[in-house]
């Protein structure tokens, strides 16, 4: 049997205090459609919102859960520190920075990262968020067949001692940005960067675990001190999109990352089939870590486990899809409900809070008056 190795990210899931203002940012803001309208499987009287281009194609899809009492998480080792979405040009990104900017929203960057360029930005519970270049790529300092073999010490224009910051909040796209045009499509999740207290221990675990190949040994740009290890789905040849996972490492430090709002629940995988999954299990099981049954969760199901550091992770199977229950021209637009909980459908949907358009004057705050 060939090694089990993932082709990257399924979801990521993230914890949202108010699902109308999450569906005002991440829809109308940032151009994500809502790809499914549910319930969290396991406590149906909250929200389970879904946004993803492309039909919601693995890889592409951010998922929230609305908790309306749950108080701010904090990243720390664990946890999940930001998302970076993928965009294809400094073009783009700049545009990006604009229409946040004019929305309100405060950026910093953009920044040069040597591999690609970032900017950040939190949403409204505080997630921090990144929207990073497609390019130059993990080949930018050392060969694409062999990354990831040294310690990369990034330029010094790279570190905060030799950036030049008021130069670089003043680079911006020149005027308002009225509609998400092409050159700023958001392709999906570009990298995942959490905190772990050991580099070499998490490094192992998700070579053995997932497959996942160690493609960049740095320091973290804005803190030299600090590892930051990259690993992704690479095959000698080529990074695959969607399947970079970052760490940086925290040796010994006693801040645990603070579950809550604002913070990532969990980070999903992909696995091809049921079959797949079922010898993911029975793999994962054979390292000797603690994994759940297999979960129904209707578009695709699921088992979970964590990492040694405590990070929650879940492979999901790449189908059945979000058009098993709505036709593709129409997702999103409904409440949908497994068939175990359509009997308590009154109910549930009397606990939900209903999704509440934004008012004119908002929308048009919040999209910077599209067009």
């Amino acid at each position: 049997m060939d090694p089990l190795i993932t082709k990257g990210f399924h979801h990521i899931t993230m914890v949202s205090t108010d699902a109308s203002r999450t569906l005002s940012f991440y829809r109308d803001l940032l151009g994500l459609p809502l790809v499914k309208q549910t319930v969290n499987f396991d406590d149906p009287r909250s929200y389970h919102l879904y946004f993803g281009p492309r039909e919601g194609a693995p890889g592409t899809i951010l998922t929230f859960f609305e908790w309306p009492s749950a108080g701010p998480g904090m990243w720390g080792v664990g946890g999940i520190h930001h998302l970076a979405l993928g965009v294809s040009t400094a073009e783009g990104q700049l545009m990006w920075k604009r229409r946040l900017s004019d929305a309100g929203v405060r950026v910093s960057g953009p920044y040069d990262r040597g591999y690609f360029q970032s900017i950040y930005f939190s949403d409204p519970d505080g997630q921090v968020l990144e929207i990073a270049t497609e390019g130059p790529g993990y080949a930018f300092d050392e060969p694409l067949d062999a990354l990831g073999q040294t310690l990369i010490t990034p330029d010094n224009s790279r570190l905060p001692q030799g950036r030049d910051e008021a130069a670089i909040a003043q680079r911006t796209h020149p005027s308002p940005v009225r509609s998400i045009s092409g050159p700023m499509e958001l392709t999906g999740i570009h990298h995942i960067t959490g905190i772990t207290r050991d580099l070499h221990a998490a490094g192992e675990f998700y070579e053995a675990a997932l497959g996942l190949r160690l493609v960049k040994k740095t320091l973290n740009q804005d803190d030299a001190k600090t590892e930051h290890f990259f690993w992704a789905h690479y095959d000698g040849k080529k990074v695959s999109p969607y399947s970079s996972l970052t760490l940086f490492g925290w040796p010994d430090s006693s801040r645990g990352t603070r579950p809550g709002a604002g913070q990532t629940h969990h980070i999903a995988f992909r696995a091809d089939s049921e079959e797949q999954q079922l010898a993911w299990r029975d793999h994962l099981l054979g390292l000797g870590i603690q994994v759940s049954p297999v979960q129904d969760r209707s578009y695709f199901k699921s088992i979970y486990f964590r990492a040694p550091d405590g990070l929650l992770l879940e492979i999901a199977t790449d189908g059945p899809g979000f058009t098993t229950d709505e036709a593709a021209d129409s997702l999103g637009e409904e409440l949908q409900l497994p068939p175990w909980l359509e009997e308590d459908r009154p109910e549930i949907q009397e606990a939900l809070r209903p999704l509440r358009e934004p008012t004119p004057a908002r929308r048009a705050e919040g999209a910077v008056q599209d067009a």
